[in-house]
């Protein structure tokens, strides 16, 4: 009757939390200035890494779907 699967959504949604609160706890022991510093600059990298995948995948030509006549 258990209908659960492991290594889901739940999970990831789990770990993400366990991050968000592992980032609150640093946030309160650190400083909020040097945190905010820290993720802004997390967020950058991730965001230029974010692009350069993107920009390279744009590269290769997309291929059209077959259609079919009816």
């Amino acid at each position: 009757m258990n209908c659960r699967r492991h290594g889901r959504k739940p999970t990831l949604a789990l770990w993400m939390l366990v991050a968000l609160a592992d980032l609150a706890i640093l946030t309160a022991a650190a400083g909020v200035l040097v945190m905010l510093t820290i993720l802004a600059t997390v967020a950058v990298l991730a965001g230029g890494v974010v692009a350069a995948r993107s920009l390279s995948r744009r590269s290769e030509p997309a291929e059209a779907p077959a259609r079919r006549r009816a």
